[in-house]
This record gives structure tokens, sequence and C-alpha cells, in this order.
């Protein structure tokens, strides 16, 4: 099940939620328990197997602690 990320319109508190992709479920705030929240756009990232371009388990900057 794919993450989803949801703004609270009073606070602007981000929460996170683990659903299905074409649930609709309502969630409140969890901080200021307003029911007005609206889902976001979120990006994905895809960790590359063997075979990527990256090489694997490196980061292509050098910086990254995996190396």
């Amino acid at each position: 099940m794919p993450l989803y990320e949801y703004r609270c319109k009073q606070c602007g508190h981000v929460t996170t939620f683990l659903e299905k992709p074409r649930t609709r479920k309502p969630h409140p705030c969890e901080k200021c328990g307003s029911a007005k929240t609206e889902r976001l756009l979120s990006a994905f990232a895809a960790h590359g197997g063997e075979g990527s371009s990256s090489g694997g388990d490196s980061c292509p900057t050098g910086t990254c602690p995996l190396g």
C-alpha cells in the first residue's frame, strides 16, 4: 500500500498515512484535531537493484554512509 500525505488546512501540520490507493477516508489532523485536511501530491523514490545506473548501494556524490 502506498503512503499518502495530508496537510491540515487549519494549522498546516502534515501527516502521512498508509492506505489503499482509492481510499477517500477522512483523516483528522493529529495536531489540532481539525477535519479539514487535504491530500498532497507526493513524489516517490524507488531503490534500484544491482543493475541500476547508480552503481548499486553507493551514493553518486560519495557523501552517503552506504558505501
